[in-house]
């Protein structure tokens, strides 16, 4: 690890635990956000590990060479995304929203651009789809076939039903959120794998305001997000029971 790479750790570290002591000295944090940004970390891990997995295995090893295909969650920190922005949330009172850094991939590496670019893209959300099964299927083996609604807003006391829950319940908000067809998120590639050649100027200029697109539909929108996201929920929560 060079030296540039040891202190953005280090600055990452000590923004992470100076943002904890504020957080939990205002007594905004209960344990339900505690045990979500414990299921969040792995969760969004190896989502965005998944991408570079799957470029490495189609040509590209631009994230090996950057040393992301690890699990150690410090390279992955956005300092922004990952630390500022949901303690900033957390602070103001409003549910926290974070995200990881990306894992760099160039399209031009892979042996087949087009459709590899595609499953690249689309192997996040599988991944959080398959930890949200398993987490199902875990937690109906741990209580048995009594299923805690997910409309109730309450998840269960017991710490390994709670964990499993929110583990889940983290990787279908991940997976249905990451789909939604808007750059940089990852169902984007499917609009990009069908958009006429004739449309990618205009494209690319919306790409420039892409984030900040994203981010006002999840502060001034969370209506939309609700209706995106539960169908998927609903369609977990069956295999709770």
């Amino acid at each position: 690890m060079n030296r540039g790479a040891r202190q953005y750790q280090g600055i990452a570290v000590l923004l992470v635990i100076v943002l904890v002591y504020v957080v939990l000295s205002r007594h905004v944090i209960s344990t339900d956000t505690v045990v979500f940004f414990a299921a969040f970390i792995p969760s969004v891990i190896l989502h965005e590990v998944s991408h570079g997995v799957v470029a490495l295995a189609f040509g590209d090893d631009t994230a090996k060479r950057a040393g992301r295909l690890t699990l150690n969650p410090l390279p992955h920190i956005d300092p922004f995304g990952t630390i500022i922005l949901p303690a900033l949330m957390l602070l103001v009172g409003f549910a926290a929203i974070a995200y990881a850094k990306p894992v760099p991939v160039n399209v031009g590496r892979l042996r087949h651009p087009r459709n590899e670019s595609l499953l690249v893209s689309l192997v996040g959300p599988a991944v959080n789809i398959v930890l949200a099964v398993g987490a199902a299927l875990a937690y109906r083996v741990v209580v048995g076939s009594t299923a805690i609604p997910l409309d109730s807003h309450e998840f269960p006391q017991q710490t390994v039903p709670k964990v499993l829950l929110i583990f889940g319940f983290v990787n279908v908000i991940l997976a249905v959120f990451n789909l939604i067809p808007i750059p940089p998120l990852d169902g984007s590639a499917v609009v990009e794998r069908v958009l006429p050649r004739s449309w990618w100027p205009g494209y690319l200029r919306l790409r420039q305001f892409s984030l900040p697109l994203v981010l006002l539909l999840v502060l001034l929108a969370p209506q939309v997000l609700t209706r995106i996201f539960e169908p998927a929920l609903s369609l977990w929560s069956r295999l709770l029971s």
